[in-house]
């Protein structure tokens, strides 16, 4: 199948070249996070993942597939405890498809509903570049304990 100018296959080995072209896996900048083509960068109090949709992110519809806007939004909300925080981990998250997108860029907007010691909950708000709203997501995450290597952690 092609896609304009260029195949799948071409445009696979290109996401697959970026993903590839560091050796981390560090905030900011993962494996995944490059293979989708998300940017990670903050404004104030939030955290902010903008992406290009194309063909290869589209569901067999022609639509930005969900699973991917989940994973920008879920992104956005756990580099934001991150930057804040420290690290933590998902516990639950919900999201609320508003409308569809098949072309142009996304941003996704993550930031808090209510900081906690241990527990906190974040939401994040996905919109196209035309300004319409596209997703809505709430979630609750758990600050993770950073433990010592070689060190007794309790358990």
């Amino acid at each position: 199948m092609t896609t304009g100018a260029h195949s799948m296959d071409d445009i696979g080995r290109g996401m697959l070249a970026r993903a590839l072209s560091e050796d981390q896996q560090a905030f900011g900048s993962f494996f995944l996070s490059r293979l989708l083509g998300f940017r990670v960068s903050y404004d104030g109090d939030a955290c902010l993942v903008s992406f290009s949709v194309t063909p290869a992110l589209q569901n067999p519809q022609g639509t930005l597939h969900g699973g991917v806007l989940a994973t920008a939004m879920d992104i956005s909300m756990g580099h934001l405890l991150h930057h804040v925080d420290g690290a933590g981990a998902t516990l639950e998250m919900k999201v609320q498809y508003l409308a569809s997108v098949t072309a142009g860029d996304v941003v996704c907007r993550g930031t808090f509903l209510r900081q906690g010691r241990r527990t906190s909950f974040l939401q994040s708000e996905a919109q196209h570049e035309d300004g319409t709203l596209i997703a809505h997501a709430t979630s609750t995450w758990t600050r993770l304990r950073q433990v010592s290597p070689g060190a007794d952690d309790g358990r």
